[in-house]
């Protein structure tokens, strides 16, 4: 980068960051001490896409806990099987708050198989720990282990969209996994019933995190110049895209 770019790059950097802090108007007196003192350090190492993907990841595992909590309290069966004494900690002990889950033992499980372990009927364990462990695994895997991106780091489009896809089918089989005696086995949107109408909160949020996914994913595929290949599969009879992990 020749020398009058690194200095239009800082600059571009600075004024970003002004902008973030709030500054004031010029004439204010004090909004050079406040820019400075609010400024963060950490952000002269991000691009706009690297802030663009920390609000993204930050909206997705936000998601992750609300749908967390829903189906414990939607399911408190759950809750027992885990030991849990509350909803708040079956939380704690499912979703850190710095990464946003933790890995969770499903039989050995991890991503998108734990998914399906939650939903076999045979599955004896707290259903709940595994589909949410599951989601959150095939997120991380998506957002390569990371939980901020900077300059140096390169989130693959390609598995942001797949996991957005995984979601689709995720939700999809929460809804309409039942047992043998045409039970659901885990309990999610409200049917409609008389007088009140379905409550579709799970699907809401699915519908966030999904529409989150896919303007991530086609932002850098913009700015990578990737074409993302797009497979047609219904829904009902779909299987889960790769989401490779690091490990």
């Amino acid at each position: 980068m020749s020398r009058r770019g690194a200095v239009a790059a800082c600059l571009s950097l600075m004024l970003g960051a002004c902008a973030q802090t709030g500054e004031r108007p010029r004439g204010s007196t004090d909004s050079f001490a406040n820019t400075v003192s609010n400024f963060d350090p950490k952000q002269i190492g991000k691009s706009d896409i690297d802030r663009v993907a920390d609000l993204h990841r930050r909206e997705i595992f936000a998601g992750v806990r609300v749908l967390a909590e829903k189906l414990y309290r939607r399911n408190p069966r759950e809750l027992k099987k885990g030991g849990h004494a509350s909803v708040e900690a079956a939380l704690d002990r499912l979703l850190d708050p710095r990464t946003g889950w933790r890995p969770v033992d499903a039989a050995g499980r991890r991503g998108t198989d734990a998914i399906l372990l939650a939903l076999t009927a045979d599955f004896t364990g707290d259903r709940v720990a595994a589909f949410i462990g599951g989601l959150g695994g095939m997120l991380n895997s998506a957002f390569e282990e990371k939980t901020e991106f900077y300059l140096p780091d390169e989130l693959d489009p390609q598995k942001i969209h797949n996991s957005a896809r995984n979601l689709e089918i995720a939700a999809w089989k929460l809804a309409n996994a039942r047992d043998a005696g045409g039970n659901l086995l885990l309990a999610s949107n409200e049917p409609a019933q008389a007088g009140q109408p379905a409550n579709l909160s799970f699907e809401r949020e699915f519908g966030k995190m999904i529409g989150n996914l896919d303007l991530l994913a086609a932002l850098l595929a913009d700015k990578g110049h990737r074409t993302i290949a797009r497979v047609a599969q219904s829904v009902a009879t779909a299987v889960f895209l790769p989401v490779p992990s690091l490990r």
